[in-house]
């Protein structure tokens, strides 16, 4: 995972926006080793090499530093785990891309990854550049200003050749508490294949491109990997922040849940049981149905202004 943020404290309430810079920023970005979804880390078992790849093309070798970060392992004990960090200087506007190569013997896997450090109105240069990882991913489209709901499609690339049939596997990122919830409740509904629905996956086709939509907003990873008959995997990762629909709808704007609505509902019918009793204690004679009607009156009203308030 190749996060941007401030602090170590904050690395882990990432999102879209953190992609974003302005001329003349300091970004850090931190680099943990995990599962996005489940929100599972493991200690970083090697030094990863990162560098950044600037909009003129020129590239610059970052010195990473160890840190900890707070996080869970997979058997769900809470703890630290090491992780690294490296920081550099938007000196130019338009797109910076960021890339890391990690290796882990144990998971007999070299993992690549890219994110794209965006500045500048209107300064769209850079997103798509190939920077020579082993397994890389181009995509096709830009990686910010992406909405949920948008198809990204990209193509996956092995030694500067398309990677044919190769697995694309998709997943997006949770906090930790998210990730702890939306897993059991994963486990609870789908006993019998949890991670089917942790891990989306399709394939490359014989250009090595592939498409998939991007459904929620947050961080995905975009991965596709190369699988040889012998030796380590070779896995190239493309994180793709992705904002809430723009613009909102009104119906989002204004919309309650259904628990809001029966709350509201159970309010309105108060006020108008309050006010036949008041219409039913009411010293001037009433009319027929007058009684009923102001309580339908009244529960209409109280409806409305409950409604009103959201």
């Amino acid at each position: 995972m190749v996060f941007p943020s401030d602090t170590a404290d904050s690395v882990w309430d990432v999102t879209p926006e953190d992609y974003i810079a302005e001329l003349g920023d300091t970004k850090t970005v931190y680099m943990m080793w995990g599962h996005p979804y489940e929100h599972i880390l493991f200690d970083m078992a090697s030094v990863p090499e990162v560098s950044v790849m600037k909009p003129d093309g020129t590239v610059e070798q970052l010195t990473p530093e160890e840190i900890t970060v707070d996080g869970m392992a997979e058997d769900g004990e809470l703890g630290t785990f090491k992780a690294y960090k490296a920081s550099f200087t938007v000196d130019q506007n338009g797109d910076t891309v960021v890339f890391v190569k990690y290796e882990d013997d144990d998971e007999n896997l070299i993992d690549y990854t890219k994110a794209v450090i965006h500045s500048g109105e209107e300064m769209w240069e850079g997103w798509d550049a190939e920077v020579g990882q082993q397994t890389e991913i181009l995509p096709y489209m830009r990686p910010y200003g992406m909405e949920e709901g948008f198809v990204f499609s990209g193509q996956a690339m092995y030694n500067d050749q398309p990677l044919t049939g190769a697995p694309v596997e998709i997943e997006i990122y949770h906090t930790l508490d998210l990730g702890i919830e939306i897993v059991e409740l994963a486990e609870e509904m789908f006993p019998y294949d949890p991670p089917m629905v942790f891990t989306r996956l399709t394939k490359s086709n014989d250009n090595g491109e592939f498409v998939y939509s991007l459904d929620e907003p947050g961080i995905w990873f975009v991965g596709a990997t190369m699988e040889p008959d012998s030796g380590r995997n070779v896995r190239g990762v493309f994180i793709v922040p992705v904002l809430e629909a723009f613009p909102p709808t009104e119906d989002e704007d204004q919309g309650i849940s259904t628990a809001e609505l029966q709350q509201a509902v159970a309010q309105a019918q108060q006020a108008a049981e309050d006010a036949e009793q008041a219409a039913a204690q009411s010293s001037t004679p009433s009319t027929p149905g007058f009684g009923a009607t102001f309580a339908v009156i009244g529960l209409v009203a109280a409806l409305f202004l409950v409604l009103r308030r959201k």
